[in-house]
């Protein structure tokens, strides 16, 4: 039986009534107390279970592959009372069990995939001591591969951006972007991290305009350091939902939603059928050859290259204003060759 999240829950009501030596669970009580509880933390009927479902678990957590709990032969008249026969054992105090141990080795070889990235510092000696402490093999080779550079420029600040966000701690950034010659610097207050497109940038207040959502992006910064101003927290934005409504990490000032519609070949439609480009995305066959794609979101750059990434298989119904800016970059495009 695979240990998964609502077992568990089970498995925890269940730990709890053995250990109580005030109350006498017979099956039917068990049963009706298990449904009980389920019913408080889930709120989902469906997730009640039948006696089948609880001989199940009880055999289960009796296993090699669960606890191996010893439940004390005790009857009340013909009926079994369910208790533990140490009431100090707990399967929290337990070792870990087949099944768990089997996910803890799953949980480290994804791990290990991080060892040496800046943003995840002292991950190599963390992987070592589970590896010791859960008697892990070392032998196995990585089976899951992560879209990820170790060379990203900027990277070596990660840390320190990521420890500002996380002590609330204003920056001193010095910049260099696509369109001055020389760098410039300015005070920070750091909210939020984001990663797009294997692309990290950072967002919270810049002084001197008063922007909330200054971004910066983390390959165009030249140095940084912890300034000594006093630190002003963001009151306004809830970044969640500030990256709810678009596609990448940049908002035009009066940006508005609005709503796009395109119009896939055969063979790409089949692909964007199973893979949503946006949360909103609501999509339907129009005939065997077209398949239609709606998202509601704000027009920025990244919705262009997205778009422009499909080439030849895609087509822009609406809005016009976008049609129009593809057409024109793709005759730009043109030019070159």
């Amino acid at each position: 039986m695979a240990v998964t999240k609502k077992p568990l829950v089970r498995y925890k009501i269940l730990d709890a009534c053995f250990k109580n030596p005030y109350k006498v669970f017979t099956i039917d009580v068990l049963l009706s107390t298990v449904n009980d509880k389920l019913m408080d933390l889930l709120d989902d009927e469906s997730q009640c279970i039948k006696l089948r479902q609880l001989q199940d678990d009880i055999a289960f957590m009796k296993s090699s592959e669960g606890w191996g709990i010893e439940l004390a032969d005790i009857k009340d008249g013909k009926k079994r009372i369910y208790r533990y026969e140490d009431l100090d054992f707990s399967i929290n105090n337990a070792p870990l069990n087949e099944v768990e141990m089997d996910q803890f080795q799953s949980a480290i070889q994804v791990l290990s995939q991080f060892e040496g990235m800046p943003q995840f510092e002292g991950i190599q000696e963390i992987v070592a001591k589970l590896k010791t402490d859960l008697k892990v093999s070392t032998n196995e080779k990585p089976f899951i591969g992560f879209d990820r550079s170790q060379d990203l420029k900027g990277i070596e600040y990660f840390s320190t951006l990521y420890n500002a966000v996380q002590n609330k701690t204003p920056l001193e950034i010095t910049y260099k972007d696509f369109k001055t010659e020389e760098p410039y610097t300015y005070i920070f207050h750091p909210y939020y991290l984001k990663e797009y497109n294997n692309r990290w940038f950072l967002f919270g207040l810049h002084v001197e305009s008063g922007k909330e959502d200054w971004n910066v992006a983390i390959d165009r910064i030249v140095s940084v350091t912890p300034s000594s101003v006093s630190f002003i927290a963001n009151e306004s934005i809830d970044w969640q939902d500030y990256f709810s409504d678009m596609i990448g990490v940049s908002k035009a000032i009066g940006a508005r939603i609005e709503k796009v519609v395109l119009h896939f070949n055969q063979l790409t439609g089949r692909y964007m059928e199973n893979k949503s480009i946006h949360e909103t995305q609501k999509h339907q066959w129009l005939d065997e050859n077209t398949f239609e794609v709606k998202i509601e979101v704000m027009l920025n750059y990244e919705l262009e290259r997205l778009v422009l990434s499909y080439g030849e298989s895609v087509t822009v119904i609406e809005p016009q204003h976008l049609k129009d800016r593809i057409k024109d970059r793709l005759l730009k495009g043109l030019e070159n060759y």
